[in-house]
C-alpha cells in the first residue's frame, strides 16, 4: 500500500492566519438555483503521450465532474492527492478563494513556484471546466467574455535530422502544405559538429552560422505562408545570445524563445533590449508576480506562460492583462493533451492580446482520440460553446494509454 498523501501533517497548512476556507471565511449563504454544489473528491490519473501528462478530476455531490492537466512531472499527482483535503465541502464555483487557498495552505510546500504551483494549476483547470458546467456556460465566459471565435495554433516541429537545415526546411513546407499551419516553432539549441563544451552556454561563431542557416532556410521556403518562431530552451550566455540574436536580424523571426536561463531577469532584459529580433520568454516563471519584473522592465518582446504549468486559466488571464499594460502580446507555451489545450484556447480567447497556442504533439497519432471531440482544424480551434471546457474525456483511449501502474478515474 503506497503514502496517503492527502493525510500528511503539515503544521503550517494546519495552523495558519490566513485560512481563506469557506468555514473560516464564513461563506456559508445559500446561493440558490444548482449553485449549491460541494466538492467531494479529487483523482489524477497520468497518461503516457509525448509527455506524462497528469489529468485531473474533480468531483461533487451533484454528480457533476470537472476535468483539468497540470503540467507534465513528476510529484504532480502526489502535491494533488495532498490538496484534496483542502478541498472537499467547498463550493467550487468560488474558483479565485480556492486558488488562492491552496497557495496559502501549501505555502510551507513551496507555493511561490514550481511543481506546486503546477498541481495547483491542474485543479484550477478543473474547477473552470466544473463551473461552467454548474452555471451551463463555456469557460471563456467566466473568464470575462471572447473576443475571437477561435484560436490559432502554432505546430512545435522536428525532423530526425533536427540540425540539417534543409530537412527543418522540407519538415517546414510539409507542415504548411500538408497539415494546413500557417504558425511555426522549430529548436535552435541542437547539435551543429562544432561544439568544443557543452556546459559553458558560450557560442563558437560556426555554431551561430549553423543556427542562422537553419533560420535562413526555414524562412525562405515557407516564405509568407507561415510565421516561424525558434526555441533556444534557456541554453546560451547573455553574450551569445546577444550574437546569436543579432545575426538573426536580417530574417522574418517570428521569435526567438529563451535564449537565456530564465533566473536572471537583468540578463534577460538586456540581451532583450540589444536586439530587433523579437524576444519570447515566460514559461519558467510562475505567477503573476514572477512575470512582472518581466514585464515591467521590458524584458522580452512576446510573453509565453504555460497555462496549466505556470498558474491556471486565471493566472494567465492576469499575466495577459498585466502584459497588455506594456502591449506586450502573449503567445502560449503549450504541450498538453487536448485536455490543457483547449483551455489554453479558452484563455486565448478570452484575452485581447493573444497571438497563438502552442501545439507540441503532432507527430503522435492518437492525440486527438483522448477526447472525443475534433481539437485542431487546418492550424485553428474552433473554441467550444458547450459548458466548462467543451471537451469529453474517452476514458477507453485514457485507460490504453495510462501510465503503467497508474488507476483509471472513477466513473462520474
Amino acid at each position: 500500500m503506497g503514502v496517503d498523501y492527502s493525510d500528511l501533517r503539515d503544521p503550517n497548512a494546519e495552523y495558519t492566519m490566513r485560512d481563506l476556507s469557506s468555514e473560516t471565511m464564513g461563506v456559508t449563504r445559500d446561493r440558490g438555483g444548482d449553485r449549491d454544489v460541494e466538492i467531494t473528491d479529487v483523482q489524477t490519473t497520468m497518461v503516457d503521450g509525448n509527455f506524462p501528462w497528469t489529468l485531473v478530476r474533480i468531483y461533487t455531490d451533484a454528480g457533476v465532474v470537472g476535468t483539468g492537466e497540470a503540467y507534465w512531472g513528476a510529484g504532480v499527482p502526489e502535491l494533488i492527492e495532498r490538496m484534496k483535503p483542502f478541498l472537499q465541502g467547498e463550493n467550487p464555483l468560488d474558483i479565485d478563494r480556492l486558488y488562492e487557498h491552496l497557495v496559502q495552505k501549501m505555502s510551507g510546500e513551496g507555493s511561490i513556484a514550481g511543481v506546486t504551483i503546477t498541481a495547483i494549476s491542474g485543479i484550477e483547470v478543473a474547477l473552470h471546466d466544473l463551473a461552467g458546467k454548474i452555471l451551463e456556460v463555456p469557460a471563456y465566459q467566466l473568464l470575462g467574455g471572447k473576443y475571437r471565435d477561435e484560436m490559432r495554433v502554432y505546430c512545435d516541429c522536428h525532423t530526425e535530422e533536427e540540425a540539417d537545415p534543409d530537412a527543418c526546411a522540407d519538415e517546414a513546407e510539409r507542415v504548411v502544405d500538408e497539415l494546413g499551419y500557417d504558425a511555426l516553432k522549430f529548436d535552435l539549441d541542437v547539435p551543429s559538429g562544432h561544439e568544443k563544451d557543452r556546459a559553458n552556454r558560450h557560442l563558437r561563431e560556426p555554431e551561430i552560422e549553423h543556427k542562422a542557416e537553419i533560420v535562413e532556410q526555414v524562412t525562405e521556403r515557407v516564405g509568407d505562408g507561415a510565421d516561424v518562431a525558434f526555441d533556444c530552451h534557456w541554453t546560451f550566455s547573455g553574450g551569445s545570445a546577444k550574437r546569436l540574436a543579432e545575426r538573426l536580424e536580417e530574417y522574418d523571426v517570428w521569435w526567438l524563445e529563451d535564449p537565456v536561463p530564465p533566473e536572471n531577469h537583468d540578463v534577460q532584459r538586456e540581451v532583450t533590449q540589444s536586439t530587433t529580433t523579437p524576444i519570447t520568454v515566460g514559461e519558467n516563471v510562475y505567477r503573476k508576480h514572477g512575470q512582472r519584473r518581466l514585464i515591467e522592465e521590458q524584458a522580452l518582446d512576446i510573453i509565453a506562460p504555460d497555462m496549466p504549468k505556470v498558474g491556471g486559466m486565471r493566472e494567465t488571464r492576469k499575466i495577459a492583462d498585466l502584459a497588455d499594460t506594456y502591449y506586450v502580446p502573449v503567445a502560449m507555451h503549450n504541450v498538453a493533451s487536448p485536455v490543457a489545450t483547449v483551455a489554453s484556447a479558452h484563455v486565448g480567447a478570452a484575452i485581447s492580446n493573444s497571438l497563438a497556442v502552442e501545439y507540441h504533439s503532432y507527430e503522435l497519432g492518437w492525440w486527438e482520440d483522448l477526447v472525443e471531440e475534433s481539437v485542431i482544424e487546418d492550424g485553428y480551434i474552433e473554441i467550444p460553446e458547450e459548458p466548462g471546457l467543451g471537451v469529453t474525456l474517452d476514458l477507453d483511449t485514457v485507460e490504453e494509454h495510462m501510465v503503467e501502474g497508474e488507476e483509471l478515474f472513477d466513473e462520474a
